[in-house]
Order: structure tokens, then C-alpha cells, then sequence
């Protein structure tokens, strides 16, 4: 038995764990530490229809706990990425979830259509969620009408599942995730960073050319960990959690939460090796609390 085995809407995964969008590109360069057939899943980087070479630079700023970034969505373009990255990830035995993002609906729709025939991608990330971009991104996932709009568009052109990304910058993250399973959503991703601002001693201005940028790493897994607790009792579709994962314990933690399966973004700049080193660290942590099977742990903290 393969106590590690997570089937959720378009994924069958051998394990629950994925590398988050935005933190391991297209994995070209991942690849040349370990066999990406290892992961559950992988999120490649954010595509939107035209390339974007994303925001000015000074573009990541060190925190204590973390790091922000402002990048800005920067990739090659839905072209570029069909024909060159995905068919790349199609010697590697595993499901592909293809970010999408836009800066109108229109601009999703075009992107989500001609994505989600490519044969290696097995789910959409719908991208409502960006805090680094003046044009859509957060605009789409701040507000319930508007999140749900995007959603309904993307999932009637989509030819796979599609799972859609939460910012937590917002009053209510309930009522947005709620509306968006009234779309039609097949699952949830939470959370995206948090907003915030780093500024220079010397010269007093933002560290980062974009002002604000968004925070991720280990300052925000409580943050993560209270909003996936909250809206896993308030929706009947599955979280894929993230924020600030590092070990097998945190990885449990987003299970205990509510969260199906886990996706890890700043570690793997620490360290590259994070997501084997958590696959192989879940067994014996499952053997030491006594769990025969990880899909025990979704929801228990709040599961009567």
C-alpha cells in the first residue's frame, strides 16, 4: 500500500507533495538535482498569453522569517511554454498543474483553452491572486462577483479540473472561496503571500523597485494554517494548502488543517532538495504518531 497515495479532481498523486508556482520555474533546473518523477505534482510557473518580462528590479528582499518578491508574473508567454517547457516535463512521470493568469477574462480564457490540451497537463491553477501586478492578478480574487466571473469563464473553456489560487489579503476568504465553488471550481490553492514592504536605512525608500511586494516563507505558515482550518469546514471541494513548509511536521500541520495535499515555494530557494527530503520524511513521521495512511490526517482537527 502506498500510504502516501492522494486522488483528487484530475491528479492521481503518489504523494502530496508539490512544488509551489512561481518557485521552481518550468523545473528545468530542478531537474538537474533529482528525477522530478519523485514529486506528486508539479505547478510550473505562471502563464499568461503574451510574455511578460515582469517588474523592474531590486525585485526580492530578504525578511527574518522569509522573503518578498515582486517578480511580476514574468514568463515566456503561452507560445513559448507549449511548445518548449511542457513537452520538456513529458519525459517525468508526473501530473503537471499549469498556472494561468491573466489581465482581463478574456486574457484567462484564451490562456486556460489552449493550455489545458497540452496531454501532460492534468489541472489549472487559475491565478486571482498575484499582489505584484497593476493589472488583474489580486484585482480578480478580492472580490466574490469577480472571482466567481473568472471562474465560471475559465471552467467552461478548460478541458481539466481547475483549481483556483486564494490570496489572503482580503476581509472574508470564506465568502471568496465559497464563490468560487458556486463557479464550478474542482479545488482550492491557499495561500498566496502576503503584502508587504521592506525599506532602506540609508536612502528610507522601499527596498523593492515595485514598493510592496509579497511575503512568503515560514512567517506566514500560521497565517496559512488559519485560513485553510476556515475555509476547509465552509466548502466541499479540496485545498491543495501552502505557505511557509519545511518539514514533514509542517506538511501534516496543513493536513491536520483541512488541506488534501501540500505545495512548497520559499524552501525550495533554501533548499533545493526540499521536496524529496519531505516524501521521504513522511513515512516515519506517519509511523511515529501511529496514522497508517496520511488521507487520515485531512481535516482532524476539526473532524468530530
Amino acid at each position: 500500500m502506498n500510504r502516501l497515495q492522494i486522488d483528487l479532481p484530475g491528479l492521481s498523486l503518489k504523494n502530496p507533495i508539490m512544488p509551489a508556482s512561481g518557485c521552481f520555474g518550468f523545473g528545468r533546473e530542478y531537474s538537474r538535482f533529482y528525477d522530478l518523477s519523485k514529486l506528486g505534482a508539479i505547478m510550473i510557473k505562471a502563464t499568461t498569453e503574451m510574455p511578460r518580462f515582469g517588474n523592474a528590479t531590486p525585485r526580492v528582499a530578504e525578511t527574518p522569517a522569509g522573503m518578498l518578491n515582486a517578480i511580476g508574473l514574468q514568463n515566456p508567454g503561452l507560445q513559448k511554454v507549449v511548445e518548449e517547457e511542457l513537452p520538456f516535463l513529458q519525459q517525468y512521470d508526473v501530473p503537471i498543474i499549469a498556472n494561468v493568469a491573466g489581465s482581463t477574462i478574456e486574457d484567462y480564457v484564451e490562456v486556460a483553452k489552449e493550455i489545458s490540451k497540452v496531454s501532460n497537463v492534468h489541472a489549472l491553477e487559475l491565478n486571482i491572486s498575484c499582489p505584484n501586478v497593476k493589472e488583474g492578478g489580486i484585482a480578480f480574487g478580492t472580490q466574490p462577483e469577480v472571482a466567481y466571473a473568472v471562474t465560471k469563464a475559465v471552467k467552461d473553456v478548460s478541458e481539466v479540473p481547475v483549481y483556483v489560487k486564494l490570496s489572503p489579503n482580503v476581509t472574508n476568504i470564506v465568502e471568496i472561496a465559497q464563490a468560487i465553488e458556486r463557479a464550478g471550481a474542482d479545488g482550492l490553492t491557499m495561500i498566496n503571500t502576503l503584502l508587504g514592504m521592506r525599506l532602506d536605512l540609508k536612502t528610507a525608500q522601499p527596498i523593492l523597485a515595485n514598493g510592496t511586494g509579497g511575503l512568503s516563507g515560514p512567517a506566514i505558515k500560521p497565517v496559512a494554517i488559519r485560513m485553510v482550518y476556515e475555509v476547509s469546514q465552509n466548502v466541499n471541494i479540496p485545498i491543495i494548502g501552502m505557505g511557509g513548509v519545511q518539514s514533514a511536521e509542517d506538511v501534516l500541520e496543513f493536513f491536520y488543517a483541512g488541506a488534501s495535499a501540500v505545495a512548497v515555494g520559499t524552501a525550495n530557494f533554501v533548499d533545493p532538495y526540499i521536496c524529496p527530503t519531505l516524501i521521504d520524511d513522511l513515512p516515519p513521521l506517519l509511523d511515529k504518531l501511529g496514522i497508517e495512511h496520511i488521507s487520515e490526517c485531512i481535516g482532524r482537527s476539526w473532524k468530530k
